[in-house]
């Protein structure tokens, strides 16, 4: 089932992501949330708005907005279900990996986040979600890597990054036939065309781009990345040499 938002409804989104329009927007894409999804997301949002008075985990904590610019914003990275093992990387406040774990529970995800205090805030809630079969690793994501390359059908990471240094970061994690999930801004179309050779080196096809935009007009660019072939054993290489030099 392919995820896709209808022309004729998308005036009526520019309105705001209140709780109906989510849902109904969410419908549009071929999702239906069911109330114990829509129990858990909302959770998510109060407890995301209480947790952030102790810690800057997000600037953008008012329900409507997080429903438009998280929850709606996370749901961009699939066009069809999604099945298997997922690694997110740089999940920060837990965006898109914990949204994509209560929106398709059968996911085994693992939340890889490098600060501490964003890795207890994510156990936090998990916990407070009731979620299984998801994890939160706190590391840096081209460490990870090393140990667990060619382990997940998907990874995903939002907007963190230049994208050649990011394909480097997450591609030895994807199996081969897996993909890379990439999110990026309005400008994602210009940094994929830049990123090229490193999207290649690692070892993945570039799909089809899809063009997406949130209910108050920020736009979005998608694209799935294949793993086609095995990333070569010298990648990744370690950060600071893949921040001065990247491929």
């Amino acid at each position: 089932m392919s995820f896709c938002c209808s022309k004729e409804n998308r005036f009526q989104y520019n309105l705001g992501m209140n709780r109906s329009v989510f849902i109904a927007r969410v419908k549009d894409r071929g999702i239906d949330l069911n109330d114990r999804m829509m129990e858990q997301l909302d959770i998510y949002a109060s407890y995301l708005k209480e947790y952030n008075e102790k810690i800057n985990l997000t600037a953008i904590t008012e329900y409507e907005e997080v429903l438009d610019k998280h929850f709606y914003d996370s749901l961009l990275a699939v066009d069809k279900r999604p099945e298997g093992t997922l690694a997110d990387i740089g999940s920060g406040a837990g965006f898109p990996g914990v949204v994509l774990k209560i929106v398709f529970p059968d996911l085994k995800v693992v939340l890889i986040e490098p600060i501490n205090k964003r890795c207890v805030f994510l156990n936090s809630l998990i916990e407070k979600l009731d979620l299984k079969d998801i994890e939160v690793i706190c590391a840096r994501g081209e460490d990870w890597s090393l140990t667990h390359r060619e382990a997940y059908d998907y990874v995903t990471a939002r907007a963190v990054s230049n994208l050649n240094s990011l394909i480097e970061v997450c591609g030895a994690m994807v199996k081969e036939g897996g993909q890379f999930l990439c999110m990026r801004g309005k400008d994602g179309e210009e940094e994929i065309a830049a990123a090229k050779k490193a999207i290649e080196t690692m070892g993945f096809s570039i799909g089809t781009l899809r063009h997406e935009e949130l209910s108050q007009g920020d736009q979005r660019v998608i694209c799935d990345f294949t793993k086609v072939r095995p990333t070569p054993l010298k990648y990744p290489r370690k950060y600071n040499i893949i921040k001065k030099n990247p491929l």
